[in-house]
């Protein structure tokens, strides 16, 4: 079962939401253009990786790029819900690594394809423990960052998200609708990376949680 741990609690998780290109400096440093509204794709379950395992590099690719991202868990679903409602669907919040094998991306997107093989492999999803949501006034004031070896490598503000949480929200609820147990995955900023086995990964959510991983 693909589940995450809030607080003392093991929830089950449905679908997993990523958002692509949300912050102009990432963006900028792929050659990619900003979006008029959020960039969503999607991770299957069997992607979830906790801190209990390594992390497993694809066979298929020689370019795994690490992302750091602040990772939202939807306590309460809905459709159609209101920017100024969306915050109170949310349970917890975690960080995590969206893993995107930048080689296989990069020939999915020549070939018009889409990007699944590239973000959806078996670890792609790493996720912390998480939070309760009431331990966090405003998603945009927090800040995070990812050490590889000790050396810091991405440090984000949420306050820079082209589309805040609560915007995210509305626009997937609107979309495809929103489940309890759902993950979004909110967008990382510059400094992505290869990574490489033997590489340690420490991630810290300023003041919240903070999480390891080892790359096998």
């Amino acid at each position: 079962m693909a589940s995450v741990k809030l607080g003392l609690h093991t929830v089950r998780i449905g679908n997993i939401f990523c958002i692509g290109r949300n912050y102009a400096a990432h963006a900028a440093e792929l050659g990619n253009p900003v979006e008029d509204e959020p960039l969503v794709f999607l991770k299957p379950t069997s992607a979830l990786l906790d801190e209990s395992e390594p992390i497993r590099l694809p066979d298929y690719s020689s370019d795994v790029h690490h992302e750091c991202e602040l990772v939202v868990l939807i306590g309460k679903g809905g459709g159609d819900i209101a920017p100024e409602q969306a915050l109170s669907h949310v349970a917890g919040y975690g960080i995590g690594l969206d893993l995107t094998a930048r080689d296989v991306q990069g020939e999915a997107k020549r070939k018009g394809q889409p990007w699944t093989k590239a973000k959806g492999f078996r670890g792609a999803a790493c996720v912390s423990a998480l939070v309760p949501a009431a331990r966090v006034a405003d998603p945009q004031q927090l800040r995070f960052d990812l050490r590889v070896n000790g050396q810091l490598r991405q440090n984000g503000d949420a306050g820079l998200m082209l589309f805040t949480v609560a915007r995210q929200i509305s626009h997937l609820s609107r979309l495809y609708g929103l489940s309890d147990g759902d993950l979004i995955f909110t967008g990382t900023p510059e400094g992505v990376a290869r990574i490489v086995s033997g590489d340690e990964l420490a991630l810290s959510l300023h003041g919240q949680v903070s999480a390891h991983w080892k790359v096998a």
